[in-house]
């Protein structure tokens, strides 16, 4: 959903522009709070995994494609605030790095695919997760439903501003039917991949989970043939073997982004996704403008001069991973600084700040 130069007019994008920058910046300041010694090193690798998997197009019908938004995976694993960076971060790498969404459209791309998939997801899946039962497989089928309704209310959010700032005159409610129709469809995918990935690392890692804090998974113990709950004991687990769960997390986090992108990417549909498609459909892209960074060396992402299609395209998407993991864990490295200065400053009211 990656909308490019000139389906919305100036005025509306640059609204839109202090809409993301407020967000951000309200984002960073909420981020503080979510990120500390576990998680703050995975925030840069969900960044890195939502770029990875947004390359992976899966068809869904008619022609169209649908890709990962990622806002209910990024709000989920690591909490709404970081979640907003993180997505925010691979739309900033995709739009400098390989010309995929427009310069002067970031502020409506983290609108749409940021900031609001991240609200309503997290909103929903807290609901959910309220009324559902405190377990592990709770919190997985509330990230389902919290990505699936999470996609096409992003739909609905571009279709509102393009009802107020569009470029070409179209009917709305044609479009508006076309863009909520194609993605639910892809919500449906979004919503796979989001449970599966929850679940897998609720199912290792709990504890790394923002939206699974506090979940516990009872010791069970069979008493007279019957099985009862066993008593609380307090095992904290050995500092040196959290470490290593966590760097192993990481490492394997990591992997799998660099395979996905520099690998399966290859397979990937190579049909218009759901904003393409309804904008052809419908004329939206009559007045859509060349990115201006389309002569860029990974522009479309491709390696400029490697003819070789596949190596040209893995290459892009290893490059793509590196930059993305580079660039979140110094923004959130960054953030979880300002936090542990703040708590210094705190605890000794004497001490001056750097």
């Amino acid at each position: 959903m990656h909308a490019p130069d000139g389906f919305i007019n100036a005025p509306v994008s640059a609204a839109a522009g202090v809409v993301a920058a407020g967000a951000i910046a309200v984002s960073l300041r909420g981020a503080r709070r979510e990120l500390d010694e576990r998680t703050a090193p995975l925030a840069g690798l969900v960044a890195a995994f939502i770029f990875a998997v947004q390359m992976l197009n899966f068809p869904v019908a008619a022609g169209t494609s649908g890709h990962l938004l990622g806002g209910a995976l990024a709000a989920i694993l690591v909490g709404p605030y970081t979640g907003v960076l993180c997505v925010s971060v691979v739309l900033l790498m995709q739009a400098v790095l390989f010309a995929d969404g427009g310069l002067t459209a970031l502020g409506v791309n983290i609108t749409t695919m940021a900031i609001t998939t991240t609200i309503v997801a997290y909103a929903l899946f807290r609901g959910l997760v309220t009324l559902l039962p405190r377990t592990r497989r709770s919190v997985t089928a509330a990230s389902f439903v919290a990505a699936l309704v999470s996609v096409p209310a992003s739909a609905i959010v571009f279709t509102l501003l393009y009802a107020v700032g569009g470029t070409t005159d179209v009917s709305l409610g044609k479009v508006a039917t076309a863009m909520v129709g194609v993605h639910v469809l892809i919500g449906i995918g979004e919503a796979v991949i989001t449970a599966l990935t929850v679940g897998a690392v609720v199912a290792v890692r709990p504890d790394l989970v923002h939206g699974a804090r506090g979940l516990r998974h009872k010791l069970k113990l069979r008493v007279n043939g019957e099985l009862v709950d066993a008593p609380d004991a307090p095992a904290a687990e050995p500092v040196p073997a959290a470490a290593r769960s966590r760097r192993t997390v990481w490492i394997s986090g990591l992997v799998t982004s660099l395979v996905l992108a520099g690998f399966v990417s290859f397979y990937a549909s190579a049909n218009p996704d759901g904003l393409e498609k309804v904008a052809t459909d419908h004329g939206i892209d009559k007045k859509a403008e060349e990115h201006a960074l389309a002569d860029s060396p990974l522009a479309d992402y491709g390696v400029e001069d490697v003819d070789d299609t596949r190596l040209s395209g893995g290459l892009a998407g290893v490059i793509g991973v590196g930059a993305t993991v580079v660039a979140g864990s110094g923004v959130f490295w960054a953030v979880r600084r300002r936090r542990t200065g703040e708590e210094a400053e705190t605890a000794d009211p004497t001490r001056t700040s750097v």
